[in-house]
């Protein structure tokens, strides 16, 4: 079965004040040692203004192997969180190595027909992929509730928590383009140069597995797209192979721009017996393709996340190290249907 580019983004509702926002367990568990981190992220949704609930396969100890449940139990509460009218965002406790298991359980009619923000990243990104292939849903690429909001978060400064809680709330409330993301000290111009198209992106190996799969995103997603992606783990020569999957599925012939997160726990890169730096596994791959790089931006597994809205336009300079949202990631709260 093959299936088109969605040719609409479906905006959720922008949320308000009070509005219901759930954390569920869609990958893996909540471990006992880390139960008050997640304790510390719902505070940090409540300062934001919403109510915060925790779905039942969300409670510290449970688990099946690596994963929070089965994964048809995973799917069924999901599906309840989608179809639940109260719901109104949807936020991953953590990511783990379980949304593979359901992607043939999603009810994607029920994301058509009342579309809601889900936030994550790590395998959650996969999620965001399939979804939005499938729907169009814009795909809230953003800190997990456990190890994002009530761990990173709070070992940032308190100026810095106070920018980020600011950020997400006009993300998720806001219905005007957030515009130029403050650029953070890491950031690297690998390739300079500027372009603009919709975001699209994740953890690169659930990128590249996904497109191994009935669930695969049409190759015109890519089009004119701004890629981003980080991975965390593996080897330095895992990436390189996964850049060369990009490459020989055509993904990289049809990007205009790359994003690359902060390397988190990659072996293999800048060793001492001359290894590469991961700038240079990157542009070994891109060859002389004119595309511009910023590299070891916050997006993913290193730290504090900067917001990644699948769909959304962006707009990036390299040079200047700027990266832009150009398009809100909600829709008006009177409006309904679809808004491209």
């Amino acid at each position: 079965m093959t299936h088109t580019a969605p040719s609409q983004l479906l905006r959720p509702r922008a949320l308000e004040p009070g509005d219901l926002v759930v954390v569920a367990a869609l990958s893996g568990p909540l471990h006992a040692q880390y139960a008050p981190d997640l304790q510390r992220g719902v505070a940090e949704l409540e300062q934001m203004g919403f109510r915060v609930r925790l779905a039942p396969l969300l409670e510290a100890g449970r688990h099946h192997w690596w994963s929070a449940a089965r994964p048809d139990e995973i799917a069924k509460e999901f599906n309840g969180l989608l179809r639940d009218p109260e719901v109104r965002a949807i936020v991953a406790h953590d990511g783990g190595q379980t949304v593979f298991g359901y992607l043939d359980l999603i009810d994607f009619d029920a994301i058509r027909a009342d579309p809601k923000p889900i936030l994550g990243y790590s395998d959650v990104s996969l999620l965001h992929l399939v979804v939005y292939a499938r729907t169009g849903l814009v795909g809230f690429h953003a800190d997990l509730a456990t190890p994002g909001f009530g761990g990173h978060w709070q070992r940032a400064s308190a100026a810095r928590r106070e920018e980020l809680g600011k950020l997400y709330s006009k993300l998720l409330t806001g219905t005007e383009p957030i515009g130029e993301l403050a650029a953070g000290p890491s950031w690297e111009c690998w390739r300079p140069g500027r372009a603009e198209g919709p975001l699209i992106g994740g953890v690169i190996n659930r990128i590249v597995l996904a497109q191994a799969t009935p669930f695969a995103l049409p190759l015109e997603c890519f089009d004119g797209a701004v890629l981003f992606w980080e991975e965390m783990g593996g080897q330095a020569s895992h990436v390189w192979s996964y850049l060369q999957i990009l490459r020989h599925s055509g993904i990289l012939n049809r990007i205009s721009g790359m994003v690359v997160g902060i390397p988190e726990a990659i072996d293999g890169l800048e060793a001492p017996d001359g290894a590469p730096t991961l700038a240079e596994v990157v542009l070994d791959v891109l060859g002389d393709r004119d595309i511009p790089v910023l590299g070891n931006v916050e997006v993913g597994h290193a730290g504090p996340n900067l917001p990644m809205p699948v769909g959304i336009r962006a707009a990036l300079d390299a040079e200047k190290r700027t990266l832009s949202l150009l398009e809100p990631a909600v829709r008006p709260h009177a409006m309904t249907g679809p808004v491209g």
